[in-house]
Formats: structure tokens, sequence, C-alpha cells
């Protein structure tokens, strides 16, 4: 039986692009080359019809290990909790007074990204302690 190797992550959201480039920052993920026959992303969105413009968009890992993530424009407002999140792992490693600074710099840099920090979930017997946090448009994900 195959397994499959490849995934992406896909957000619903009011921006897709603006989502889009938070995440960019967040990760060091690139935006692709756009499709052939256009010079940049922003030709290829003024050929859709009116309708579509604005409701993609999409960002790489640029060393092709990590997944794609895809950002789709959806009507709705987002409601409640995600069922599913991302843990941005930037304490990897490090333990002690070390962890938590790297944890607070990580924290204070995402935050001026237009991150909202929500709060300190502290370790448990599964997990080290963690730093709840929301993206640009409110979607939770867990600073490790």
């Amino acid at each position: 039986m195959t397994s499959i190797k490849q995934f992406q992550v896909t957000f619903d959201c009011a921006e897709p692009e603006r989502v889009a480039r938070f995440w960019c920052e967040v990760l060091g993920y690139v935006v692709p080359p756009p499709p052939e026959g256009f010079a940049t992303w922003g030709d290829f969105d003024r050929s859709l019809p009116p309708e579509h413009q604005g409701s993609a968009f999409a960002c790489v890992d640029p060393s092709g290990v990590g997944p794609r993530l895809f950002f789709q424009r959806v009507p709705e407002s987002k409601a409640g909790k995600n069922r599913l999140h991302l843990d941005v792992r930037a304490g990897t490693g490090l333990v002690g007074e070390e962890r938590l600074a790297t944890l607070e710099a990580e924290c204070a840099r995402l935050v001026a990204l237009g991150a909202v920090q929500v709060r300190l979930m502290p370790a448990d017997g599964y997990d080290e302690s963690c730093i709840v946090m929301q993206d640009v448009e409110g979607n939770e994900f867990c600073l490790d």
C-alpha cells in the first residue's frame, strides 16, 4: 500500500494574501513563482473574473521540506476555536530559562507582525509549556 508523503494545510480566511504573507514571515516561507505566462501574481489575479480576484494565495517552504500552505477566501467569519492548529516550534531542544527567553523573543517578533498573544499554557504531563497565540485573522496557533 502506498502512503502519502506530501500534504498541504488549507486556511479559510477573509484576506488570503494578508494571512499568507503573515505566515511567510512566521515560518520563513516564500510565495511561489506565478503561473507560466504571468510576470507577477498580481498579473495573474487581474486575469481572473472579478469574483475570483483575491480569492486564494499560497506559500511554500523554500527548502521543500514543510507542507504548502494554501489560503482561501470564504464568506463566513471565524466562529469558534479552531479544530486544528499549527504548533510553531521555536524552543525545540532548549530547556529552562533559555527556552523561556527564546519563546518570549519569538512571541514579541510575532506580535510585531500582527499576531496576538492569548495565554501561557503551563507544562503538563505530555508537553512543556507553550504560548497560545492568534494570527492576523484570529486563528489560534501554539508557540512552543
